[in-house]
């Protein structure tokens, strides 16, 4: 059994209460302005940007710290087309016979179909992948746990760092995913779960109206 090797916290930075809360408000000011955008420029994204989101994405706490993430980034405008027709071809069967009618009714007020033009039309795709095991010591394969739960908060801090850099996302989710295995070349054991569309806003962009109304606190939160 590996022994547990600890290290002081030498990270860590304090803050007096009022500047928490200011820090605290102005993260929640910025952050409320994100909106989730169908209609792409085709403007290309510095790859840096995307490099240091990634990175922030990386910082994420895992299960035992396995990090069961892999992020495969597409700007290739050939791939990008493969993985428009592939979603679309899914697409096509979810809205004709595949998805409940209720699923349908919630998602009509944003005026999705199977058309997703933009997969072609935004400069970067991010496909997010979990990974069911890793190599361990001595290359061995070792099980993750908590996979889904791990990839969740790195998604959020991948969308959170692409949103502060100025930048616009569209977490898009074809059901099946698998055509983003071969497409990408990952292995079968590794899921994937989100398609992230990024880049700027097309000029004119209009989203849907509701789509800026969140629930209010009392109705997300309690305290005990």
């Amino acid at each position: 059994m590996t022994q547990l090797v600890l290290e002081p916290l030498s990270t860590y930075c304090g803050y007096s209460p009022d500047e928490m809360i200011a820090r605290a408000q102005a993260f929640y000011e910025d952050i409320r302005r994100r909106r989730t955008v169908r209609d792409f420029s085709d403007q290309p994204v510095p790859r840096e940007v995307v490099e240091y989101a990634l990175l922030a994405a990386g910082t994420a706490p895992s299960g035992a710290n396995l990090q069961p993430w892999h992020f495969t980034v597409i700007t290739d405008p050939d791939t990008k087309r493969r993985i428009r027709e592939e979603a679309e071809a899914e697409e096509r069967d979810f809205y004709n016979g595949r998805a409940p009618q209720e699923w349908l009714d919630a998602l009509a007020p944003l005026g999705t179909d199977e058309h997703k033009g933009f997969l072609e039309t935004a400069p970067v795709l991010i496909a997010i992948f979990g990974q069911r095991s890793s190599e361990g010591p001595e290359g061995r394969r070792v099980k993750n746990y908590y996979v889904p739960e791990s990839v969740g908060i790195a998604t959020g801090f991948l969308i959170a760092s692409l949103h502060a850099a100025g930048l616009v996302t569209l977490t898009h989710t074809p059901s099946p995913m698998g055509f983003l295995n071969e497409i990408c070349g990952r292995p079968e054991s590794e899921k994937p779960y989100i398609l992230l569309v990024v880049g700027y806003p097309a000029e004119g962009c209009m989203v849907p109206v509701h789509g800026g109304i969140k629930k209010p606190l009392e109705t997300i939160a309690s305290w005990l």
